[in-house]
């Protein structure tokens, strides 16, 4: 189960239910691949911060110094403003790693790089920030995976008001470029995998890198220049997988964090079983992510919640349902097909309407029905109270 929660080994025949296809058909993009457009009311803008923690050395490799972190920073601006984005979604580089060493290869075939590298975002370069002080999101990825594939949240959330930061942790992604040294390698990958450190160590480090994007972003000396718009009272964490987990362990070391999810990811570090000092979290997991499921950590970090919390999984969904991947491989002529499994469009639709209505109720304090139950809106969303 441990495996089949991570990245890089999830055999994507066995995640959906066998059920009835609630998605529409496959079809094939005439042109290029795009990301779901943004629905809120803001433009969205983009910028890239490459931060370096010198108080730390890189964990993972001491070698090669100061603790790195590759953030993309997506913010809501006033429309008519800014310029098509220079950097593409990933450089080809990128892609070829994603494809060729992680199970998204599963969903677009190998072959595809350039095309995932051209993919039409929605952000844009330059764009001027709204007015007003907006909460702030950090993304984390899933381990093996990159920032990139929490794109389409993150622009959505960055339209409905909230800065964004997505981060990559230096030597756990596979895909991740940084500049004068190309494509690192997922050293993390590689000494979890061989039992030389346990998984829990990603969690903790995660905390520790995503406390110190906070004090970069909202300090005295932020080195963000728009960092005023942000409301620092007002903050968040959303991760993939492990990225998930590193939401909890992060809102248990860093009181700043105000609400979280976890997107189908084992708890290898555990919620203290004091619970988070009564502050919300909720848990969007895969068909398979339910109450008494072989993965017990789910269970057991369920009671030890102690503030607001919800535990919902899609009917038929799967480990990657929650990121980009689902939606472009849609748009992929002879990609595989999932019998029983939600089609991207559906995936793309209920990640952002779930997680969208948990922050906009927990850090903007807007009430969201959506929330309480059932819906028709999303028939395959079912809640569990366990």
């Amino acid at each position: 189960m441990v495996a089949a929660l991570l990245a890089l080994t999830l055999p994507l025949p066995l995640m959906g239910a066998a059920v009835a296809d609630t998605g529409t058909p496959r079809t094939t993009a005439a042109g290029g691949l795009e990301l779901p457009r943004p629905s809120g009311a803001y433009a969205v803008g983009m910028e890239t911060l490459r931060l370096r923690d010198v108080s730390r050395t890189d964990h993972w490799v001491p070698a090669a110094g100061a603790r790195e972190l590759m953030v993309s920073v997506h913010y809501p601006g006033r429309r008519g403003t800014g310029k098509p984005a220079a950097r593409p979604y990933m450089t080809v580089a990128e892609a070829r790693e994603l494809l060729g060493r992680t199970s998204t290869g599963e969903l677009i075939p190998v072959g595809n790089e350039e095309r995932l590298s051209a993919v039409r975002t929605h952000a844009r370069e330059g764009v001027r920030p709204a007015r007003g002080k907006f909460p702030l999101v950090v993304l984390s990825p899933g381990f093996g995976l990159s920032r990139m594939t929490l794109t389409l949240l993150a622009e959505e959330l960055a339209s409905e008001g909230h800065v964004v930061a997505s981060v990559d942790h230096a030597y756990e992604s596979e895909a991740t470029e940084f500049p004068d040294k190309g494509v690192l390698p997922c050293t993390a990958c590689r000494t979890t995998e061989a039992g030389e450190v346990s998984h829990t160590a990603v969690p903790e480090g995660r905390a520790k890198d995503v406390s110190f994007v906070l004090d970069q972003l909202t300090g005295r000396k932020a080195v963000w220049r728009h960092s005023g718009m942000i409301d620092a009272r007002k903050v968040g964490m959303a991760g993939h997988s492990i990225g998930g987990n590193s939401a909890a362990h992060t809102m248990a070391t860093d009181r700043r964090v105000r609400a979280g999810i976890n997107m189908d990811g084992t708890f290898f570090t555990p919620v203290p079983e004091g619970g988070l000092g009564g502050r919300p979290f909720m848990m969007l997991g895969a068909a398979e992510s339910v109450p008494g499921s072989p993965d017990v950590s789910w269970d057991r970090d369920w009671r030890r919640l102690d503030g607001w919390k919800r535990w919902i999984t899609p009917t038929g969904s799967h480990h990657f349902t929650f990121v980009d991947a689902p939606y472009l491989a849609d748009q992929v002529e002879g990609a595989p097909q999932y019998p029983g499994v939600p089609s991207g469009k559906r995936s793309a639709e209920i990640t952002r309407d779930y997680v969208s209505a948990f922050f906009a109720q927990h850090l903007k304090r807007v009430p969201q029905p959506l929330l309480d139950g059932p819906s028709p809106r999303n028939p395959e969303v079912v809640f569990h109270q366990p």
